[in-house]
C-alpha cells in the first residue's frame, strides 16, 4: 500500500504546482495590464510571462530525492484530472528548467505561504477570471498566420505575374516545329539467358538481348558487328526497336546485293539491348556505376559470342571481334563514357560511342552526391586523357564520341548539356543538333530523337559505313571514322568539314569547241533558267581566279537539280577542270568517262576534270509553297568551295547535259568576303534597344553571310524580318532561305519562304564548363542567306530581342534554381523568428516574419548576391592565362589544361554581367514561391485539424465536465523508453537497409502530424504560448517541406529497387548522422516543447547558422543541392542542441526515465 500513499501525496505536490503557475500567471497579467494590449505575431504579453526563465521549484518524493522537471512532467500525465484542470482554467504549461549557459541571470522566485492562500482564494474565483480574461484575449489576440502585410501581397501578385509569363512563354513563344515521322517495325527479342550469375552479380536485376527483325532474321545466331544500346533514365530495352529494324531493312535491301560493299568490309549489325528493369539512373549515382560495370561485363559476354561457332555464322576467315559499338540514348550515354572508367573494363573493348540527347557537361540533377562525384571522375579522366602529349599517353586515343542534341523540342535536358566542347578535342568527336542533319532538319523531343524516321536512317548509315570486318576492331581507323560522321551528321559548310575533292583523281575527259563561246567573263556568274534550250548538251566555264586574290573569294552554286555523279546520265553535272594537253598516240581512255562536245569543229580542247557530286551539299527547298525545311520535297543541291580548295584547277564546267528543253535553274559564281559577309557593330546593349536593321544591295552575291559576335547568349530569342523580294514582272527561280548557325556546338537551322523566324540558339548557357577551345564558341551567330540575284533588288533584314519569348528560355536553364532560392528565403524568415523569439519571447507567424524580411534582409541579401554575380561573370569573361599561352596543341592532340571548368558552377552560373537582373527576379519570383508553400502548409494542417477535433469530439448529450475529463491531451508524452527504442530501431533501419531520405519522409509526415495537433491545442486554449509553438512547429515544417525535393528523388531510387524485387540492400545513404539531428528534433517536438530562449551571446549562432544556410543555398545551391540537406541537417543539430541545454540530461536520468515509464504502467493500471 506504500505506492498509493506515495502517488496521493505526488497528486498533492502537482496540484499545489499548478496552482503557483496559475498565480504567476494571473499576477503578471494585473501588473502590466497596458502591455497585454500590444499585438504581435505570435502571442500577446501572456506569453513573455508564460515563458519568463526562471528557477522551477524542485520536487522530492517519500523518499526526500529530488525529482527533476522531466519526471514531475511524466507524473502530471498520469493524471488526467490534473491536466483537465490545466486546460478548463487556461493555466499555461510549466517552464522548463533553462541552463544558465543559454539565458542571462535572474533572480529566483520564492513562494510564501501567504502568497499560496492568495492564489488558492483566485482559483475558487475561476468564473469570474474567466470572464476577465475573455475580455483581455480580444485585447491581445495573437495575429493570424493567414495574415499578411500588402508588401507581401503586392511581393507575391508581382512574383506571380513573372511566374505565369515565363511558363507562358515557355509553352507558347519560340517553339520549333516538330517534323519527325514515324517508322515500322516488327520486333522480335531474344534473351541472352547464358548471361548469368556466373558472369555478373546483377544477373538478377538486369537482362540481356539480342534483336532480331520479324521477316529478315529469323535466327539467333551472330553474323554482323556488335552494336549495344543502353537506355536512359527510367528507359526500356526495346527502345532499341527504330534503330535496329533500319539496320536490318537497309542490309537486306540495299547493302547484301552490293558485293563491292561486301567486299570492302560492310556488314549488318547484331543490336544488342539491355533490361534495366527502367531504373532511375539520372538521381543515383550508385545506379549509373551498376550499370556501367553490368555493361563491361556484357561486352566481354557479347564478344565470347562471336568467339563460339556453335552461335556465330561469321565468315571463319575474318578476325574475331575485339570491341562493340555503343549507342546510348539519355543517360544511357553517360553510361556509356562510364565504362570506360570502370575497374572491369577490358582495355579497346570499345572504340566507338554515340549519344542522343545525353547530359555530357554536367549532370541533369545534383540531388545525389554521389552522381556529382561520378560526373567530376568522368569528365576528369576524359580530360585528363586528352591531354596527354603523345598517343601512347592516352588510353582513349582510338575512342571516337559523337554527342547528338534534339535542341529546343527537348523539355527532358536541356540541349546545352549535350555540348562536348569541354571534353573532347575536334580530332576525336563533336557536338551537332538533328537540325543541321542533312535530310532531317528538324529538332526532336527527349524520346522522338529515337523513332525519328529521318534521323534513325542516318544513325544507322554511318554506323553501317564506318564499319570493316577485316579489322579486329570492327571499324575503321579513328581518322576515317570521324570523316565519316563528319560526312553523315555536319552541313559540309562548316570549317572542319572535309572536301572530297582534292583528294580525287580526274575522272571525265571534257572536250570542247577551240572557238566555243561558252567561257563566262571574269566577275560574272552563270545563270540557267532551264535546260536544254540550245538543242544539244552544253558547257558553261567558269574561270577560277588565282590564287592570293584578296577578300577570301569563294565559288557557290545552288540548282534545284540532283548533280549527276560519273556514268550518272541526268541534266547537270559540275566539274572542276585544267587543261589537259593530249599528244599524239596517248589515248583518251585513261578517264572513265568522255563528254565530247566538239561536235563537227577539226579543232578541240580537252580538259581532265573531276567531279563535284561527291561534296554536294543538301539545302532544304525554298520556294513560294515551302513551309517548313522538313517538307517532302526534292532538296536544292549546293555546292561551295574556298579558292585554296581549287588549287589545282583553272576552270569550272557547269554542265548543261539535255538535248531538248526541260524544267529547273542552276546558278554559280565566284564571290568574295567583302561583299557576301556583312558585320554589323552591334553590342547586346543596343540590340536590344534599337535592334538590328540591315539592306542587302541589289547587286549583291547569291549568298549573304551576317554575322553578330554579341549574340552569343542561350537566354536570348530574336525576332527576324526580312521583306519581300521582289522580281518585277518576272518570278523569282527561288525565295529566301536562311540558315542561322553557330560553330560550336554544330547547331543549324533552316528556314524556307522566310519572311519572319524566330531565332534561338544553344550556345553560351548557364552553369557550362568552359570550353577546351575557348576562342571558337564567342564567334557568335552567322544568319546565311540565299536569295535570287537575278531580281536585282534590295532586300531589308531586320531583327530585334524577342523579350516575351526569352522569358520562356529560363525555365530550362533555371528550373533546378526552385530547389535552392526558396531555402535562401526560408532560412532567412527563420533567423528573424528565432532573433525576436530570444529577444522577446515572442516566436512570430512565419508571414509577419516574412513581411520583416521583405523590408531588410532579403533587399540587402540580393542586391549582396547581384554585386557577386557581376563579379563572377567578369572573371568569367576575363580571357584565361592559359589560353594565351596557347594550350591545344591539336596537331598533336595535346591540351595541357589549367582551364577551371567550375567556375561557372556559383550562384545563377551566368557568364555575362547582362543577366545581372537574374538574381533579384530570381528571388523575387522564389518570395512568391515560399508564400503560396506556406499558404498551402497552412491550409492542409487546417483541414486535418478539422478532421482530428471531429473524429476527437464528443456527442453532444455527455455534460461538459465529462467531456473535457475525457479528452486526451493535444500532446500526451510518450513513454521514454518507447521514444528511444523507436528512435534506435529507425537509426539501425537507416544505417543497414532503408536510405536516410525515407527517415525523412518520416519526419516530414510526424512534423505535419505535430503542427496539426499544436493548431489544435493553441485553438483549444487560445493560449499564446501554445501559438508560439505552433508558429515555430510550422516554420521547421516549411524548412524541411523545401529540403524534401532533394531527398525524394534518391527514395523513388530506393522503391523501384523494392518494385522491381531487388532486394540486396541499398548500397548508398546510409549515413545515420545525416538524418539523427532531423529525427531528434522532430521527436523532441512531439512531445510539444518549446525551445527555449536563449539570451546569452550563444543566440548569434542560430543566427550566423541561418544566415549561412541562406548564404550557401544563393551561391552553391543549384549546382551542389545535396549539400544543402547537410547544410539544413548542421542547423536542426544546433535547435535540438538548444532544447536539450533545458534539461539536465545524463545516464542516471536516462536509467530514472525507463525506471519511471513501469512506474507509470503500475499507475494506469490502478483501479
Amino acid at each position: 500500500m506504500a505506492r498509493p500513499a506515495r502517488v496521493s501525496r505526488e497528486y498533492a505536490s502537482n496540484k499545489l504546482d499548478l496552482l503557483s503557475s496559475l498565480g504567476r500567471w494571473f499576477g503578471g497579467c494585473f501588473s502590466s495590464s497596458d502591455s497585454m494590449r500590444r499585438q504581435s505575431s505570435g502571442s500577446s504579453e501572456e506569453d513573455d510571462t508564460d515563458e519568463r526563465l526562471v528557477p522551477e521549484p524542485r520536487l522530492s518524493d517519500d523518499d526526500g530525492r529530488k525529482r527533476s522537471f522531466t519526471s514531475a512532467k511524466f507524473d502530471v500525465t498520469r493524471h488526467s484530472e490534473t491536466l483537465d484542470r490545466r486546460k478548463t482554467e487556461k493555466v499555461a504549461p510549466e517552464v522548463p528548467l533553462v541552463h544558465d549557459a543559454w539565458t542571462a541571470p535572474s533572480r529566483p522566485v520564492e513562494t510564501s505561504e501567504k502568497q499560496k492562500q492568495v492564489l488558492h482564494s483566485l482559483a475558487q474565483q475561476n468564473n469570474a477570471d474567466k470572464m476577465l480574461e475573455s475580455r483581455d484575449w480580444r485585447r491581445t489576440r495573437v495575429r493570424s498566420p493567414w495574415r499578411c502585410s500588402l508588401l507581401t501581397i503586392s511581393t507575391t501578385t508581382l512574383s506571380f505575374l513573372v511566374l505565369l509569363s515565363i511558363l507562358h512563354s515557355f509553352f507558347t513563344r519560340q517553339l520549333d516545329p516538330k517534323g519527325c515521322k514515324n517508322c515500322r517495325m516488327s520486333p522480335a527479342y531474344a534473351k541472352l539467358s547464358g548471361f548469368d550469375t556466373e558472369h555478373t552479380r546483377f544477373a538478377s536485376k538486369y537482362s540481356l538481348y539480342l534483336y532480331r527483325e520479324g521477316g529478315i532474321d529469323e535466327d539467333t545466331m551472330v553474323k554482323g558487328v556488335p552494336v549495344l544500346f543502353i537506355p536512359g533514365n527510367a528507359g526500356s530495352y526495346k527502345q532499341v526497336r527504330p534503330l535496329a529494324a533500319e539496320a536490318a531493312q537497309y542490309f537486306h535491301d540495299s547493302i547484301q546485293q552490293n558485293p563491292i560493299a561486301i567486299r570492302s568490309g560492310t556488314r549488318n549489325l547484331d543490336f544488342f539491348t539491355v533490361d534495366f528493369n527502367e531504373d532511375i539512373t539520372a538521381f543515383h549515382g550508385q545506379t549509373l556505376l551498376d550499370q556501367a560495370e553490368y555493361l563491361n561485363e556484357a561486352v566481354a559476354y557479347i564478344l565470347s559470342l562471336y568467339h563460339d561457332p556453335r552461335r556465330s555464322r561469321r565468315d571463319p576467315g575474318l578476325p574475331d571481334p575485339s570491341s562493340v559499338i555503343l549507342v546510348g540514348h539519355s543517360m544511357g550515354g553517360i553510361v556509356a563514357r562510364t565504362m570506360l572508367i570502370m575497374p572491369n573494363y577490358q582495355s579497346n573493348s570499345i572504340n566507338t560511342i554515340v549519344t542522343m540527347s545525353a547530359p555530357h557537361a554536367r549532370p541533369p540533377t545534383a540531388f545525389d552526391a554521389e552522381i556529382v562525384r561520378t560526373y567530376k571522375r568522368i569528365n576528369d579522366y576524359w580530360r585528363e586523357a586528352y591531354s596527354q602529349k603523345w598517343a601512347n599517353n592516352n588510353p582513349l586515343w582510338h575512342v571516337t564520341l559523337i554527342s547528338i542534341a534534339g535542341g529546343g523540342l527537348d523539355t527532358v535536358v536541356p540541349s546545352d548539356y549535350a555540348s562536348l566542347s569541354s571534353l573532347v578535342p575536334e580530332t576525336h568527336g563533336f557536338t551537332v543538333f538533328t537540325s543541321s542533319v542533312p535530310n532531317v532538319w528538324t529538332g526532336a523531343d527527349h524520346l522522338s530523337i529515337l523513332w525519328c524516321d529521318q534521323f534513325r536512317k542516318v544513325i544507322v548509315r554511318s554506323l553501317i559505313e564506318a564499319v570493316d570486318v577485316h579489322r579486329s576492331s570492327q571499324t575503321k581507323s579513328r581518322a576515317q571514322r570521324m570523316r565519316i560522321f563528319k560526312k553523315w551528321y555536319l552541313t559540309g559548310m562548316e570549317e572542319v568539314a572535309e572536301k572530297t575533292l582534292p583528294q580525287n583523281e580526274p575522272t571525265t575527259l571534257l572536250t570542247l569547241e577551240d572557238n566555243s563561246n561558252s567561257i563566262i567573263s571574269p566577275g560574272e556568274r552563270v545563270v540557267l533558267t532551264g535546260f536544254g534550250r540550245a538543242g544539244k548538251p552544253r558547257a558553261h566555264l567558269l574561270p577560277i581566279p588565282p590564287q592570293g586574290t584578296p577578300g577570301g573569294t569563294k565559288f557557290t552554286l545552288l540548282s534545284d537539280q540532283v548533280l549527276d555523279a560519273p556514268d550518272i546520265t541526268g541534266k547537270l553535272e559540275v566539274l572542276f577542270c585544267s587543261v589537259f594537253p593530249l599528244q599524239a598516240g596517248q589515248s583518251a581512255t585513261l578517264f572513265s568517262m568522255n563528254i565530247d562536245l566538239s561536235g563537227t569543229s577539226s579543232g578541240s580542247t580537252r580538259l581532265a576534270c573531276k567531279n563535284a557530286a561527291s561534296d554536294v551539299i543538301p539545302l532544304p527547298a525554298s520556294t513560294r509553297t515551302s513551309k517548313y525545311s522538313f517538307d517532302e520535297t526534292r532538296p536544292f543541291s549546293y555546292l561551295q568551295y574556298d579558292l585554296g580548295d581549287l588549287a589545282e584547277h583553272q576552270f569550272v564546267a557547269v554542265v548543261d547535259k539535255m538535248s531538248h528543253s526541260s524544267e529547273g535553274w542552276a546558278i554559280a559564281e565566284f564571290s568574295g568576303n567583302v561583299n557576301s559577309v556583312i558585320r554589323p557593330r552591334l553590342g547586346l546593349a543596343r540590340l536590344l534597344a534599337r535592334g538590328m536593321h540591315v539592306k542587302l544591295a541589289a547587286d549583291r552575291p547569291m549568298v549573304t553571310e551576317i554575322k553578330i559576335p554579341a549574340m552569343v547568349s542561350s537566354l536570348l530569342a530574336y525576332r527576324l524580318s526580312i521583306g519581300t523580294q521582289a522580281c518585277g514582272d518576272g518570278v523569282e527561280m527561288f525565295t529566301p532561305l536562311l540558315r542561322q548557325y553557330i560553330p560550336e556546338p554544330y547547331e543549324s537551322k533552316y528556314f524556307v519562304n522566310v519572311k519572319e523566324a524566330n531565332i534561338n540558339l544553344h550556345g553560351v548557357a548557364p552553369f557550362m564548363p568552359p570550353p577546351l577551345k575557348a576562342h571558337a564558341i564567342f564567334d557568335g551567330i552567322s544568319l546565311q542567306i540565299w536569295s535570287d540575284p537575278t531580281c536585282n533588288t534590295s532586300i531589308d533584314v531586320s531583327m530585334k530581342v524577342d523579350i516575351p519569348g526569352s522569358m520562356g528560355k529560363l525555365v530550362m536553364r533555371y528550373r533546378l534554381v526552385f530547389a535552392a532560392f526558396p531555402l535562401v528565403i526560408v532560412a532567412l524568415v527563420l533567423r528573424k523568428q528565432f532573433k525576436v523569439h530570444d529577444e522577446s519571447g515572442i516566436f512570430m507567424t512565419f508571414t509577419e516574419s516574412l513581411d520583416l524580411c521583405l523590408r531588410s534582409s532579403l533587399p540587402l541579401l540580393f542586391f549582396a548576391m547581384t554585386v557577386l554575380a557581376l563579379s563572377l561573370a567578369m572573371s568569367s569573361a576575363a580571357p584565361s592565362g592559359a589560353s594565351s599561352r596557347g594550350l591545344f596543341h591539336w596537331g598533336r592532340n595535346a591540351t595541357e589544361s589549367v582551364v577551371d571548368y567550375t567556375k561557372n558552377d556559383l550562384l545563377l552560373g551566368s557568364q555575362d554581367s547582362f543577366f545581372w537582373f537574374l538574381v533579384p527576379l530570381t528571388g523575387l519570383v522564389s518570395v512568391g514561391v515560399c508564400v503560396i508553400v506556406n499558404y498551402i502548409a497552412l491550409a492542409v494542417i487546417h483541414i486535418l485539424c478539422f478532421i482530428f477535433s471531429i473524429l476527437s469530439s464528443r456527442p453532444a448529450w455527455v455534460r461538459n465536465d465529462d467531456r473535457r475529463r475525457s479528452t486526451a491531451p493535444a500532446f500526451t508524452p510518450t513513454s521514454p523508453r518507447r521514444r528511444i527504442i523507436t528512435t534506435i530501431i529507425l537509426l539501425l533501419m537507416v544505417s543497414t537497409v532503408v536510405p536516410y531520405q525515407f527517415a525523412y519522409m518520416v519526419a516530414c509526415i510526424v512534423q505535419i502530424a505535430t503542427c496539426t495537433r499544436a493548431l489544435q491545442l493553441a485553438k483549444e486554449t487560445r493560449s499564446g504560448a501554445h501559438y508560439n509553438f505552433y508558429n515555430y512547429a510550422h516554420s521547421i515544417l516549411i524548412l524541411m517541406l523545401w529540403v524534401l525535393p532533394i531527398n525524394i528523388f534518391v527514395l523513388l531510387v530506393w522503391v523501384h529497387n523494392l518494385a522491381v524485387h531487388w532486394l540486396t540492400p541499398f548500397s548508398s545513404h546510409h549515413n545515420v548522422l545525416s538524418i539523427m539531428p532531423f529525427i531528434l528534433l522532430v521527436e523532441t517536438l512531439t512531445s510539444g516543447k518549446m525551445i527555449p530562449r536563449v539570451t546569452t551571446k550563444f543566440k548569434y549562432i542560430t543566427n550566423i547558422l541561418f544566415f549561412f544556410l541562406a548564404v550557401y543555398a544563393a551561391i552553391y545551391g543549384v549546382t551542389y543541392a545535396y549539400l544543402l540537406h547537410h547544410v539544413a541537417n548542421f542547423v536542426c543539430a544546433w535547435l535540438v542542441a538548444v532544447h536539450f541545454s533545458s534539461s539536465s540530461f545524463t545516464l542516471s536520468g536516462l536509467s530514472q526515465m525507463l525506471e519511471e515509464d513501469e512506474l507509470e504502467g503500475d499507475v494506469k493500471k490502478r483501479p
